[in-house]
């Protein structure tokens, strides 16, 4: 489905007049701020969506599936990204996650995502799920596994995803390891690392000069005693010993509950080691809820620590880091809920961009502990929403693109396009 631009610009004459009202509040209340430049990073700030979260979500124990609609092949995906891109002027970029979306025509689909202002981001390999026609099961690892076969197969499948990733022009490759164990004495701890490390470095032999290799951790699940890259110290180890094109990626549900991941955040900035985000958000545990869903003020935290590290490196906040949503809709339509995951996003880095550095620097070196608490709630508790919406008008988006979204009945028409007993390739 295409939104066509004077759809859009009617949309927007339709609320420019309240827009304007709330952004002069702004303008007015944080005139000691340049926030022309704020904008102006806000129009450039892009977010990656995946292709596996345009379909139906679901629970560990269901998928319940949406009113229909959903894409069917990697051609209508990068479709629905081009909706949202059309919508936010922020999702300028689709992670694939192979072998799910297997790209049969890589100049095909470039022209295709060209056409709609989209590039390719990090290409994600799977080692967690048993293929179709595969020789080895990874029931007990892969890159980890005791046989050495099955590490083979499994440093072949990444060396895959960046040969599909050098024709689609990305420049990063996504490594998630379900690798660990369920019980006691199960596993070798130190050769679970040892086998791992050995198969991350022939695939990391692989990676053209210009890529990045991501190295994702997670606490716990599917195995629920041990996890092979659990935290982020043994990413930050395995990183640190593969070399410079190795980083840490961040999925924030990816935590024991309560952990500090600002804290986690800053020391990869200073380290140089922090490759990039999947946000999403949780109550319990890697619930992959919506993005600013439930810790709104622990997203604007992590942001906070981002701009501050960033820019004391001298970091390009666009381009520097990889940025990718990692969600799970569950019951709600996906497109919306992406939509959703983009606003929040933006929000919590506009809130950042607006801590006052020179005074809180102060109140931090003084030890005014109340003084810093003050600067970050004042831009936390300020509706920033009128700030993100202008950069979504200056790039030629809509003010309200949940709105806009609903206005034109886009999942009817995608309904009426697809089928309703569509069923989205991946997962």
């Amino acid at each position: 489905m295409n939104i066509e631009q004077n759809q859009i610009e009617q949309h927007n004459d339709s609320l420019i007049s309240a827009h304007q009202r709330k952004l002069n509040f702004i303008k007015e209340d944080w005139s000691h701020i340049d926030l022309e430049s704020v904008i102006q990073k806000l129009v450039d700030f892009q977010i990656a969506i995946p292709s596996w979260a345009l379909g139906t979500g679901g629970t560990r124990f269901g998928r319940f599936a949406i009113t229909g609609g959903e894409p069917r092949t990697i051609e209508e995906k990068i479709e629905d990204v081009g909706l949202l891109h059309a919508l936010n002027a922020a999702s300028g970029a689709i992670s694939l996650h192979i072998p799910w979306d297997i790209p049969q025509n890589a100049d095909a689909l470039k022209s295709l995502a060209a056409g709609y202002g989209l590039k390719f981001d990090a290409m994600n390999s799977n080692t967690f799920q048993d293929q179709s026609g595969a020789a080895h099961s990874y029931k007990f690892g892969s890159l980890q596994n005791v046989n050495p076969a099955i590490r083979k197969q499994a440093i072949e499948h990444n060396i895959e995803v960046i040969k599909h990733g050098i024709a689609l022009g990305s420049a990063a490759l996504t490594v998630w390891l379900a690798d660990g164990s369920c019980f006691p004495g199960q596993l070798n701890f130190r050769k679970a690392f040892e086998n791992t490390l050995e198969s991350l470095q022939e695939i990391y032999s692989a990676l053209p000069d210009d890529w990045k290799m991501f190295v994702e951790y997670k606490a716990f699940e599917p195995n629920f005693y041990s996890t092979t890259v659990g935290d982020w110290g043994q990413s930050l180890l395995y990183a640190s010993k593969l070399g410079k094109k190795a980083y840490t990626l961040v999925d924030l549900g990816h935590h024991l509950p309560n952990a500090n991941i600002e804290q986690i955040v800053a020391l990869l900035l200073m380290e140089g080691k922090l490759g990039g985000f999947h946000f999403n958000d949780s109550k319990y545990g890697d619930d992959d809820l919506t993005a600013g869903s439930i810790k709104p003020y622990q997203l604007f935290l992590i942001f906070n620590e981002l701009v501050e590290g960033m820019d004391a490196k001298g970091m390009n906040h666009a381009k520097d880091l990889g940025w990718m949503i990692d969600a799970s809709h569950n019951v709600k339509d996906p497109l919306e809920d992406l939509l959703q995951s983009v606003e929040a996003i933006m929000i919590a880095y506009a809130q950042a961009l607006l801590v006052d550095r020179k005074a809180f620097n102060k109140a931090q070196d003084q030890n005014d502990v109340a003084k810093a608490q003050e600067i970050l709630q004042n831009t936390f508790r300020t509706d920033l929403r009128p700030l993100v919406a202008e950069a979504r008008l200056r790039a030629g988006a809509a003010l309200s693109p949940i709105g806009l979204y609903r206005d034109l009945a886009c999942r009817k028409t995608l309904v009426n396009q697809r089928g309703v007993n569509t069923v989205a390739t991946g997962l």
